[in-house]
């Protein structure tokens, strides 16, 4: 059975609440990245013009963007009136990290109280969650979530990824597999992360997801993705192994 077809099995969430897979983001990015370097004639000036766009995105109310029909037509015509403008009337200098939107960034609230979790039992999740999402098995992945399963992602204002948590475990198993579906050259693997055994997602040898999970007994009651390019330039600068 394909990914779509077990995705459409779960019940009660709408194509909206899932998010886009990963690979199309990071391609959106690249796409409007040199969109606004053929504009502006420099990197750096084109990341910034980029960034600009994303923070009147996520400046619009939940109910606008979803009265949007394609994103990326939208988001394009806003990266070319931004590079337009700069053209005229270049910003002043510092100003390409003001403003920051109003998106989650660090999250420190828990689902709620988890119970006594060795590390080995945390590892087994870990390892057992990965193979669900490697193979999109929605059944694994559903027995490994707890049905008050929480999931986060932090974008920065820099990826077009859910803005809001995700709660229960039907969401969370579908935003997951939404996007974490996997593209050609796209890796999941176990590694540390802060502490303790995560995920690593890889496009070739480029880190651009970092999944932290917590663990209580034998579920995962929350998930954190990081998927901000700015928190995940350590990852690539060491090429983690």
């Amino acid at each position: 059975m394909s990914q779509t077809a077990r995705l459409s099995g779960l019940s009660h969430v709408n194509r909206v609440d899932d998010g886009s897979p990963l690979a199309d983001l990071l391609d959106e990015r690249r796409h409007l990245v040199t969109l606004a370097h053929r504009m502006l004639g420099s990197a750096d000036d084109a990341e910034s013009a980029v960034d600009e766009c994303y923070r009147r995105w996520y400046a619009l109310s939940d109910r606008e963007r979803e009265r949007i029909p394609v994103p990326l037509t939208w988001l394009a015509a806003g990266v070319g009136r931004i590079c337009r403008a700069r053209r005229v009337l270049p910003p002043p200098e510092g100003s390409a990290g003001a403003a920051r939107p109003t998106v989650p960034d660090a999250i420190v609230a828990r689902p709620r109280a988890a119970e006594p979790t060795t590390l080995r039992q945390h590892d087994a999740v870990v390892h057992a969650v990965r193979r669900a999402l490697v193979v999109a098995d929605v059944d694994l992945l559903l027995s490994l979530l707890a049905p008050d399963a929480a999931a986060f992602f932090d974008g920065g204002g820099k990826i077009r990824t859910l803005v809001a948590p995700v709660h229960g475990r039907d969401r969370v198993a579908r935003g997951l597999l939404r996007l974490l579906d996997r593209g050609p050259h796209t890796t999941l693997a176990a590694h540390s992360v802060n502490g303790r055994t995560g995920l690593v997602v890889r496009h070739g040898r480029r880190v651009v997801a970092v999944l932290s999970l917590d663990v209580s007994g034998t579920e995962a009651v929350g998930v954190w993705v990081v998927v901000n390019p700015d928190k995940l330039r350590s990852w690539n600068a060491g090429r983690h192994p």
